[in-house]
């Protein structure tokens, strides 16, 4: 699967800022979402296996600082695009909830079995045509909206919005632990599992998207076709990851945010860590947290 599109002449606006705070969805919010786990999957077992599995996965309640993951997030126009930030649970804030009020977005890992039973993911290209993070990669998403009901509404809203996913053509199978920016954008990765990706016809939004491609989600866990940039915050060291991938002429570099993500969600996937060194930043915590509050 792979679409791209020809540039627009409309501009992206600021897109709308999220509520002060909004409530996580409860569990029977979230048990609406989740497929019925006898459903099953264009009868593919192995997805009817991985949606089993995830449906049985819980955050760990601690996350040493090793797991720390890496990204940024851009919020122009509402998108999320990724350098540096942290899982949420492995920072102060998830301790100290009452003194901080994280705005809301969520992603959606849409995933699905190729031609070679290999399981994929799909991913965009950021239109050129724009101001900031111009062509770069990243996953389906954006910020949370007055109307969602939860963070698994949000991501599957935006996935139509971008690339034209029914959200009825996925299967939502988990939420796991949330990211925090440096910038205390708290950003939710969707787990959906597409099992019919002939019922896909992808539509990019002229606007934000310059193509639509997958990618083997297995390659997020090798060390290959992957480099390592070293950066350093506030005196500490740390590794920023990219991954290089070609499919056919075209050549695509994942990193940040969209790549930290990905780590996270093979590794649960496959249900073993990275075959290389992370390697993440040391943070300090605010005393109290204002609009332009960064966590460094």
């Amino acid at each position: 699967m792979e679409t791209g599109t020809g540039e627009s002449d409309r501009k992206i606006g600021p897109g709308d800022p999220l509520p002060a705070s909004r409530p996580s969805p409860s569990s029977n919010s979230l048990s609406k979402l989740i497929t019925d786990p006898n459903k099953a999957f264009g009868g593919s077992e192995r997805l009817t296996a991985l949606s089993r599995q995830l449906r049985m996965y819980k955050p760990p309640s601690t996350i040493d600082e090793s797991e720390i993951e890496e990204q940024r997030i851009e919020e122009s126009a509402g998108k999320v695009v990724s350098q540096v930030g942290f899982v949420e649970s492995a920072t102060p804030i998830a301790q100290q909830s009452e003194r901080f009020r994280p705005k809301r977005a969520a992603v959606l890992i849409c995933l699905f079995e190729g031609d070679g039973c290999d399981l994929r993911v799909v991913l965009t290209k950021r239109s050129s045509r724009l101001s900031t993070h111009s062509g770069e990669v990243a996953l389906p998403g954006g910020k949370a909206e007055e109307g969602d009901a939860d963070d698994a509404d949000t991501a599957t809203r935006e996935a139509k919005e971008e690339i034209g996913l029914d959200p009825s053509l996925v299967n939502v199978v988990t939420v796991l632990e949330p990211f925090l920016s440096k910038h205390l954008l708290r950003v939710v990765p969707v787990v959906g599992i597409l099992s019919n990706i002939k019922a896909f016809n992808p539509a990019p939004n002229t606007d934000e998207v310059e193509a639509v491609f997958d990618a083997p989600l297995e390659m997020f866990i090798k060390d290959e076709n992957r480099r390592e940039e070293e950066r350093e915050w506030m005196g500490e060291k740390y590794l920023i990851h990219h991954f290089d991938y070609k499919t056919g002429s075209k050549k695509y570099v994942i990193w940040g945010l969209t790549a930290g993500i990905l780590i996270r969600v093979a590794s649960v996937v496959y249900q073993k860590p990275p075959a290389f060194v992370e390697q993440n930043p040391k943070f300090k915590t605010p005393r109290l947290a204002h609009n332009d509050t960064t966590m460094g």
